[in-house]
């Protein structure tokens, strides 16, 4: 794939996010359904890859990139990750006092419904890949209840899972 075709792709998506995994849905019809360069499996281990190493949740995006295009593929990504950070500043600038708008509060809102929605609709395939048995489904089902119901904090959730399946993988 072309290196500026998939920095533009990339940067697409880290642009139309307000959070790091909320490009997840843009990323997949991308790279997985429309272009045929990944597979949900690939993003996968893209988005865990990226989730395990500290930074910011978007960072997977420098993974996507790795996995499409090797190291300069990796350099797409990060720069399509820190491309909104440039942007920002002067559209806060422009924005000014109008941030503080009734409008600007009620767009805000039915886009990050709107994101919720899509995330929805891909983390579904990306679950079907990921969750291969009774164990990995126990787990999915576990840490969802622990996170709704308490407030323990998500590391200690992820940490646990790693636990219980490597302790699996050794019996």
């Amino acid at each position: 794939m072309n290196l500026v075709v998939l920095y533009l792709l990339l940067v697409k998506a880290t642009l139309t996010s307000f959070s790091g995994l909320a490009s997840l849905p843009m990323v997949r019809n991308d790279f997985v359904v429309r272009r045929h360069v990944l597979t949900d499996h690939q993003l996968n281990t893209a988005v865990a890859a990226g989730r395990i190493g500290p930074g910011p949740l978007g960072i997977y995006v420098v993974s996507v990139g790795y996995l499409v295009a090797g190291a300069p593929g990796a350099c797409a990504g990060w720069l399509a990750m820190i491309t909104p950070a440039f942007l920002i500043i002067p559209m806060l600038r422009f924005l000014g006092a109008r941030a503080e708008h009734r409008r600007a509060r009620a767009v805000a809102r039915a886009v990050l419904f709107a994101g919720a929605g899509l995330m929805v609709t891909a983390a579904a395939p990306l679950a079907r890949d990921a969750i291969t048995g009774p164990l990995s489904l126990a787990i999915v089902v576990s840490s969802f209840i622990l996170i709704a119901v308490t407030r323990v904090d998500s590391l200690w959730v992820m940490l646990c899972a790693a636990v219980v399946g490597m302790l699996s993988f050794q019996f």
